[in-house]
């Protein structure tokens, strides 16, 4: 490095320490709370230390709202789709790795990056922006919840639905045990959806997936099949979720970072596996979805459950539902609607609690406002339940897929507002000083955003169009 790089990287690094100590940190109980071993230490130490942020960011990328369009690709197209899982997958391993870059280089999150480094009128529709997102998310959240409660205990959705409010408690009590332990907690609802998934596609023998035809798919992008590229678009649309970039730039600063260049050089390294690992989990978790209803729904027209009911598949069904009310007949087990409602569950749950916290970092980061975490959950999971439980009272449970469309609709329209300000501030030396993004991540960083954009912008129509029909019942 020369001279005038190192006198870069010390001016960046003694701003970002100067307004960081000028300004609120977001996350205050655990911010610097987890020490981390020198730079020099061996790399399992290390891992260890620094293992745990991007599992926490990576359950957005299996949330409930994921579900349904990749149960309905995998039994439309069978594994035509695969490929297109695999994609957006690695373009959120690029978006989460620069959105933990800019945590560790800066000392800030992308909200307080936002409110320092834009014009003070930007804050207001920033931070409202922000908070609807994280709204929409938690409608997705809720509903795979409420699902899976109905599902396994027969509850009826509405009540389903608003028993969810009570999970405010849950995270409440997780605070109070620090970061670790709520990253321990979310690894394990994890871990269960992995092993449901792994008992019903490798152990029931029912499910026998081929995986020279899942490896072909997997690198032969096509759109050879009517509605392929539509539902491509909803899946790839749906990809990077915004609030995960504000939530990944904070929980990285839970680590006690030190500023000298051999230190952030070991926690950009150590991040990105963490990221690299995490969101590779995630991308096995939904191809898992995909490759069940794959092997299990492809080329059927219907099911008849052991009650006599008939279940027709179309693509405006409610593949959740579908899934679990038919997994049965056509495994010829219980257990596999029951692993299929438990790793929901788990989803659901495992999503609620990174959610929270991310309001809390737009929140404080935006607006410097601060408030008890339960009170901020309470305010965030009210607003989510209020439309769930108007449009389901008022049309039944038929109508919970038009409400994950209507979330994901407004989770479209949020992303760029997150994209573009993290690529902007991460491709510049004066933020970034000699940690600004290279020749790979730029390109692979701005190629992303683009094509996640435009194809929120080619889908948006449609998606505009469903969202309607959800409000007015159309």
């Amino acid at each position: 490095m020369n001279r005038t790089d190192r006198d870069t990287s010390t001016a960046v690094q003694a701003e970002s320490a100067a307004s960081v100590s000028e300004s609120h940190v977001s996350l205050e109980n655990v911010h610097g709370s987890i020490s981390v071993p020198h730079h020099l230490a061996g790399f399992w130490k290390q891992w260890r230390a620094f293992v745990g942020p991007a599992i926490l960011v990576s359950v957005g990328y299996m949330d409930p709202g994921n579900w349904g369009t990749d149960l309905q690709g995998g039994a439309q197209f069978k594994y035509g789709l695969l490929w297109v899982v695999g994609l957006a997958s690695l373009m959120a391993i690029f978006m989460q790795v620069i959105s933990a870059r800019l945590g560790v280089v800066t000392g800030k999150d992308l909200a307080q990056c936002c409110r320092d480094w834009y014009p003070k009128w930007t804050r207001w529709p920033n931070w409202l922006m922000s908070e609807v997102a994280i709204g929409a998310c938690d409608l997705a959240e809720v509903l795979g919840s409420a699902v899976a409660l109905n599902l396994l205990f027969h509850i009826p959705l509405l009540w389903a639905v608003i028993i969810t409010g009570l999970d405010v408690l849950l995270l409440l009590g997780l605070q109070r045990f620090g970061m670790r332990t709520i990253e321990a907690i979310v690894l394990l609802l994890v871990a269960t959806i992995g092993l449901c998934y792994y008992i019903e596609i490798f152990v029931l023998p029912q499910t026998q997936p081929s995986f020279l035809e899942m490896g072909q798919a997997l690198i032969s992008p096509h759109f050879h099949q009517s509605g392929i590229l539509y539902l491509a678009i909803g899946i790839i649309g749906a990809t990077v979720m915004p609030h995960n970039l504000y939530l990944h730039s904070a929980l990285v600063q839970s680590r006690m970072l030190q500023k000298d260049e051999p230190s952030v050089r070991s926690a950009l390294r150590f991040n990105t596996i963490d990221s690299v690992v995490a969101l590779t989990v995630a991308f096995f978790v939904n191809a898992a979805i995909l490759v069940l209803a794959a092997t299990v729904f492809f080329g059927k027209q219907s099911v008849t459950t052991s009650g006599g009911l008939v279940v027709h598949f179309s693509p405006d069904s409610d593949w959740i539902r579908v899934a679990y009310l038919t997994l049965a007949p056509l495994l010829g087990t219980f257990v596999a609607s029951t692993l299929f409602a438990v790793a929901l569950l788990a989803s659901g749950q495992s999503s609620t609690i990174t959610g929270t916290l991310a309001g809390q970092v737009v929140m404080e980061g935006f607006m410097h406002w601060r408030i008890k975490p339960w009170v901020r959950r309470l305010i965030t999971r009210t607003l989510a339940i209020l439309p769930a439980v108007l449009i389901i009272g008022l049309r039944g449970e038929s109508s919970v897929t038009d409400l994950l469309t209507l979330s994901q609709v407004v989770l479209a329209l949020q992303l760029p507002f997150a994209m573009f300000p993290l690529l902007h501030f991460t491709s510049s030396r004066r933020r970034m000083g000699i940690w600004k993004l290279g020749w790979f991540l730029l390109i692979a960083g701005w190629g992303s955003a683009i094509l996640i954009t435009v194809m929120d912008i080619y889908g948006l129509p449609d998606s505009l169009k469903s969202a309607w029909h959800v409000v007015t019942g159309g």
